[in-house]
């Protein structure tokens, strides 16, 4: 497999091995797509023209961005329809970001895939896991979720919170790291 294969399934890409070259330029290239959107005004057509071509795939026009946006590598990031996403936030997508349909996302949210090994021998090697955020989530200001994380449909996540587990369906958790608070009762 090749580098970014390697990367994407979570295995430990080192940067002496061959091909990690292509992988950091490829970062770099979309981190150049990220700065020409962070800088001076574009209209909610454009920033979701940078998105696309930072992500590979075409944008819903029901989704809004609002810029400055901070990316590593992009083209395992998908975002559904209907989707709010602040000011500030910063997806590290090396090993896939899946936002469903009508998540909101609050300023300074970090979703973070990549990890370095523990190892202090071999600390710039990284793995990482994907994060799916399943429909209808609310990610509030300067929360953190990290790899392998799985937000459950309609959950919300509380403002600072630092997400190291999934979280279930309909359910509120905050704290650092989130702890469970409450369940979210649908009144019918």
């Amino acid at each position: 497999m090749d580098i970014f294969e390697k990367d994407f399934s979570g295995a430990m890409v080192s940067p002496h091995e061959p091909g990690y070259d292509q992988l950091i330029s490829a970062i770099f290239d979309d981190m150049k797509l990220a700065y020409e959107l962070n800088t001076g005004y574009h209209t909610p057509e454009e920033v979701r023209a940078y998105l696309s071509r930072i992500t590979g795939k075409e944008i819903d026009p029901s989704t809004t961005l609002l810029p400055p946006f901070y990316v590593d590598y992009g083209k395992h990031i998908q975002i559904g329809k209907g989707c709010w996403i602040q000011q500030g936030c910063t997806f590290f997508g090396r090993c896939g970001i899946t936002i469903g349909d009508n998540v909101f996302i609050a300023p300074k949210v970090n979703l973070i895939t990549i990890n370095h090994d523990p190892n202090p021998d071999n600390r710039s090697t990284t793995y990482g896991k994907p994060i799916i955020i399943e429909d209808k989530v609310w990610i509030g200001i300067n929360a953190t979720i990290l790899p392998g994380v799985r937000i459950g449909y309609g959950a919300i996540v509380g403002a600072n919170s630092v997400v190291t587990h999934d979280v279930p369906p309909l359910t509120v958790v905050g704290g650092n790291p989130a702890r469970f608070i409450k369940k979210i009762e649908i009144k019918k």
